[in-house]
């Protein structure tokens, strides 16, 4: 037996030599492998590029439709087609009653199909609201990315919701990630196919090299795609209205224009409506350049339009009109008491950002009494007798801090000596159970008007005159003991009339027997030692794309804190709102701001 002798083949016919080509082959495919496996685990290790996870997510939109202050939850549409999940919340006193609701896709759109069906409604449903306060639900059907419209129609008024269901677009790097791994998936099966049928392993060389190019640009993009600059921002880099509606990256160029959006102007309708009748107020945005229409508004802070009407007796109205047309806007008032009503508005602009504007002209009510006396048993709402001056209910009377009841609910306000150029930390403790629901997204509301004289603080015919020409009006939110960031927008402007020309006349007793012991307004908060965060919750902020809590969640406060600067010394009328049992409370204050420096 020869020792030596080479090793001999299973199979008949073979040499039992392993030819170069062949041994060169599987050294590629070994190494090619190893590669595989190293940059693999380095696409895992990277950090995958991926959408906004908050783009698309729920869209709370809170309308003041006729008599009904309703919340509507616009769910996120997860696929397209798919459906448009549409909850009702509603309040405490909501009548009940149907709703219709229809989705109209507006806009214009490159594919004859969509583009011919613009402006018509693709799909209804009805919402039947019970008289209970809770949550009532429908579902549209949704079939195209894009803007829509939500119709809702109540019987006698339409009000169109503008959203937008944003497009499911692959971001540049992600395509160059999953372009690369399936490029090298289908060149390994080539470079397999050639190490076993070509005999020459240097022919293998060339797919085992574009493996590793593939891989290297699937890993590369993705370790880089956290570095990268976002997409053009509507607005201020591409223009809000043609570009980028539903694809963020069809438009990537280099930035050499300015498309921020100007301030609008806010302009109101005649009122023919006197004290103690049910009026419609319609408003219009303008765009203050060129005067046209301005129907960019989108949702802010939970609605398209806060409203803020301030009367004369001083009580306060947050409403939140609905969008009959393009820029149009309409609210249904009771305004209880004739005289002057100050009126402001808050909003967002498509690439313009959130805008406070004051009317100029705020409203004028005329006395009813004379007309409308004998059928409301000759006194309004707020008990003003028949062509007598308004007497305000005890509960909407200004008072300083400390405890009072609104509706039943008691509500103590802590504000530490407020000075002017300090932030000051105000805090309402409203019940005693963590029991608050956010409304429009916050936990609490706050509205400043001031400085004020205190004569016109504190009379109870003069305040909607007063508030129009106060140089601060200020809209503060809080978002939970635990949370860093408190917003405020202010609005400093100068009133657009003649401030010498509101004759004040006399200084007005309050009427309540307490305008001494506001002389300072100051609350030392000593005597139950509640803290301002206590018993707060941060949860409202959304967490891996969810959507925040809504007016559903009962589980926050009893404390509603704010933190507030106030710019000047002198008397502000401060109302806390916050929602409670579905309903919302609005508690009136009376602060007294000390110059800075500590002088009385």
């Amino acid at each position: 037996m020869n020792d030596n002798a080479p090793p001999t083949s299973v199979g008949s016919g073979s040499t039992g030599r392993i030819h170069p080509g062949t041994s060169c082959a599987a050294r590629v495919v070994r190494v090619v492998a190893a590669v595989l496996c190293a940059l693999g685990l380095s696409a895992v290790a990277a950090s995958p590029a991926r959408a906004d996870p908050t783009a698309g997510g729920d869209l709370q939109v809170a309308q003041t439709l006729g008599d009904r202050d309703l919340t509507f939850m616009l769910r996120r549409v997860t696929g397209l087609p798919g459906p448009l999940h549409v909850d009702v919340l509603t309040h405490r006193g909501t009548a009940a009653g149907t709703l219709r609701l229809g989705a109209v896709p507006t806009g214009v759109s490159a594919d004859r199909a969509e583009g011919s069906s613009a402006g018509t409604t693709t799909s209804r449903a009805s919402v039947r609201l019970g008289g209970t306060p809770g949550s009532y639900g429908a579902a549209l059907d949704i079939d195209r990315a894009g803007p829509w419209e939500l119709v809702v129609d109540d019987g006698s008024r339409t009000a169109r919701i503008p959203f937008v269901v944003p497009g499911q677009a692959t971001s540049p790097p992600e395509l160059a990630v999953f372009g690369g791994f399936v490029t090298a998936g289908v060149l390994i099966l080539v470079t397999l196919f050639v190490a076993v049928r070509v005999r020459r392993g240097a022919w293998v060389l060339l797919p085992a090299g574009g493996v590793v190019a593939a891989l290297a640009v699937a890993v590369t993009a993705a370790l880089l795609s956290a570095s990268l600059p976002p997409p053009p921002q509507p607005g201020g880099q591409v223009d809000a209205t043609n570009d980028n509606v539903t694809d963020p990256y069809a438009v990537v160029r280099p930035v050499t224009n300015d498309y921020s959006r100007p301030p609008v102007s806010l302009e109101l309708g005649s009122y023919p409506a006197t004290a103690g009748e049910r009026g419609t107020l319609r408003l219009s945005v303008t765009d203050g350049a060129t005067g046209l229409p301005a129907d960019d508004l989108v949702v802010h802070d939970g609605a398209l339009m806060h409203l803020l009407v301030i009367g004369p007796t001083g009580e306060l109205w947050h409403l939140h009109p609905i969008r009959t047309a393009p820029a149009t806007y309409e609210v249904r008032l009771r305004l209880p008491a004739a005289g002057h009503y100050a009126v402001s508005a808050e909003f967002a602009r498509l690439g313009g950002g959130v805008q406070q504007v004051r009317s100029a002209t705020g409203l004028t009510v005329a006395d009813g009494s004379a007309h409308n006396g004998s059928a409301h048993g000759g006194s309004s709402r707020n008990g003003s007798a028949r062509g007598g001056a308004p007497a305000l209910p005890a509960e909407l009377s200004p008072q300083g801090p400390g405890t009072r009841t609104i509706e039943g609910v008691p509500v103590r306000l802590s504000a530490p000596s407020p000075t002017a150029g300090e932030a000051s930390t105000l805090t309402a403790r409203i019940g005693d159970t963590p029991t608050l629901q956010p409304w429009l997204g916050m936990v609490g509301h706050m509205i400043v008007v001031g400085p004020l004289d205190k004569a016109d603080a504190t009379s109870p015919t003069r305040m909607g005159q007063a508030a129009q020409g106060a140089p601060v009006w200020a809209h503060a939110h809080s978002m939970g003991g635990d949370m860093s960031g408190h917003s405020a927008h202010d609005m400093r402007a100068a009133p657009a009339h003649d401030a010498d020309a509101m004759g004040h006349g006399d200084a007005d007793a309050m009427g309540h027997g307490n305008a001494d012991a506001m002389e300072d307004g100051h609350e030392t908060g000593k005597g139950d030692g509640h803290g301002a965060g206590t018993g707060s919750m941060s949860g409202l902020m959304p967490l891996n794309g969810d959507s925040p809590a809504d007016e559903t969640v009962a589980a926050y406060g009893p404390d509603a804190s704010f933190v507030y600067t106030f710019s000047r010394p002198g008397y502000y009328r401060v109302w806390i709102q916050a929602e409670r049992d579905s309903a919302i409370l609005t508690v009136p204050y009376l602060l007294r701001v000390s110059p800075a420096g500590g002088a009385r």
